[in-house]
């Protein structure tokens, strides 16, 4: 626990203030109120109920400041507060005496009968033992709360790094899985049609420094482009039997989405369904309010490819890592669609 001396000195102001509201509240009324103090207490002096304020802020400070550097001592609880206990007694004893002999001094109350003197003495050092256990009781409070405090950043932090580093093995997880299936395409064009080949590794390599990137979240615009660049692969591959509409306002462009999240959508779509002459497949990407949807006809394949479970559950996982927010998914009887949040840039 820090030694808060802000919090000490206005404590100990509002203590100092409260213990002697009946003076200050005799100052305001120029008398003290009848019934409230004993008839041995003498007319309101002001300069004397400066001193008892002054005295009084003075040993609060002291006790607050010694009690938050005792909580600092590594040990039980136990321990500490037993510390705090004698430490608080013992000084507030001597304080006290040391308080009561300096008003004696200059208010000249040696004359004072040694009855009413003694009586007198007892009283204020009670007083100032129930003060001291109120300024034990409140520190305690204080140093409780800055220890949950401390405790919930820290959770928090650790929390922050889970979820960092789960992103990233997620991230990590989609690029291998991403290669997997480019080198797979590549080696059926290069038997099929070798000029088509050789232009998909020149837009292959586009797409791979965008996959490259360590960025957590990237512009629509700039997303969409590599999506666009990753729909001309696979045209190059399906030919005629594949096609994209796009329909995406321009003002959603600065808008920020996570990176490979449109092409993640795009691969599950061409990967579950059939691309073929007699079942050609169509894909749109629009734009909807906040969020982006892709969507496709319905044509599942027999047999779906491995990996099936990396694309839409990584994606689903990275948003509410990301942004605790849920995508969207909507299966009817003959079109899937899968929508998306957009992030205000």
């Amino acid at each position: 626990m820090k030694t808060n001396y802000k919090t000490a000195l206005v404590l100990s102001i509002a203590i100092s203030l409260l213990v002697n509201a009946i003076f200050l509240m005799a100052f305001f009324y120029r008398e003290i109120p009848r019934g409230v103090m004993p008839r041995h207490v003498p007319q309101f002096d002001l300069l004397r109920t400066m001193v008892n304020i002054v005295s009084q802020f003075i040993s609060s400070f002291a006790l607050y400041v010694l009690i938050f550097n005792i909580f600092k001592i590594r040990t039980s609880e136990r321990v500490r507060l037993l510390i705090i206990i004698v430490a608080t007694s013992v000084v507030t004893y001597f304080l006290s005496g040391s308080i009561s002999e300096l008003q004696m001094d200059i208010f000249n109350l040696e004359n004072r009968p040694r009855f009413k003197k003694n009586f007198v003495g007892a009283g204020e050092l009670l007083r100032d033992y129930l003060v001291a256990l109120v300024i034990v009781f409140s520190a305690q409070l204080i140093y409780i709360s800055q220890k949950q405090q401390k405790t919930s950043l820290e959770n928090e932090a650790l929390r922050a790094e889970y979820m960092r580093s789960r992103y990233e093995a997620l991230k990590n997880q989609v690029d291998p899985h991403f290669l997997f299936n480019s080198l797979n395409t590549l080696n059926s064009l290069i038997k099929i049609d070798a000029d088509k080949a050789q232009e998909y590794v020149q837009q292959l390599s586009y797409v791979f420094r965008y996959t490259l990137q360590n960025a957590e979240v990237i512009s629509l615009s700039e997303e969409l482009k590599f999506t666009k660049a990753y729909c001309h692969l696979m045209q190059i591959r399906y030919g005629n039997n594949l096609d994209f509409e796009y329909n995406i306002d321009e003002k959603l462009y600065d808008s920020l989405i996570i990176p490979l999240s449109l092409q993640t959508l795009v691969e599950n779509a061409i990967k579950h369904n059939v691309v073929s002459n007699k079942q050609p497949l169509k894909v749109k990407i629009e734009g909807i309010d906040d969020s982006v949807k892709v969507s496709n006809h319905i044509q599942l394949k027999k047999e779906v490819e491995t990996g099936e479970r990396i694309g839409l559950v990584n994606l689903a996982e990275r948003y509410k890592l990301m942004w605790k927010k849920e995508i969207v998914a909507v299966k009817t009887d003959d079109t899937f669609e899968v929508t998306v949040p957009l992030m205000k840039s």
